[in-house]
């Protein structure tokens, strides 16, 4: 009989142990969907931002096409005789969940792209679309640069 005392508690450690490797399994693949869900957002906020970027420079008025100076400018654009709002509003970097992110400018300092100030590396690493080149492989999400330069 006293042999059978410490089986229940064996088989409860067994149980419990079991129980933890299974929630840490599901807590790694939770965290893994959540940083793919930012992967998906960032993209998607940087094409925005190229987007906004393109119609500001297309949208200058006569002749003279123009990027602009800073990211506030893509929410107003009162050049024209119409007002256009290329961008509705400044968007946080869905990665570090800041408002600031790395600016891309000409040597003139017009404004043709940004870029996440985050140092990790993309789970992400091909399958990009064509207009976003130099993002497969990238060593951390500031090589995913969303940049707009007009064919002249």
């Amino acid at each position: 009989m006293i042999r059978q005392r410490g089986f229940s508690y064996v088989i409860v450690m067994f149980l419990v142990a079991i129980v933890a490797i299974i929630s840490a399994r599901a807590m790694g693949n939770t965290l893994t969907a959540e940083r793919r869900a930012k992967e998906d957002e960032l993209l998607w906020v940087g094409q925005a931002y190229r987007h906004a970027i393109q119609a500001y420079y297309d949208g200058s008025p006569g002749t003279a096409k123009v990027y602009p100076k800073q990211l506030k400018d893509l929410l107003l654009d009162g050049r024209g005789t119409l007002i256009r709002r290329p961008l509705r509003a400044l968007y946080r970097d869905p990665i570090s969940g800041s408002r600031d992110w790395g600016l891309v400018k000409t040597e003139a300092g017009d404004l043709i792209g940004v870029y996440s100030l985050s140092t990790l590396k993309p789970l992400k690493r091909d399958g990009f679309p064509p207009d976003l080149p130099g993002f497969s492989n990238a060593a951390s999400y500031q090589s995913w640069r969303f940049v707009y330069l007009a064919s002249k």
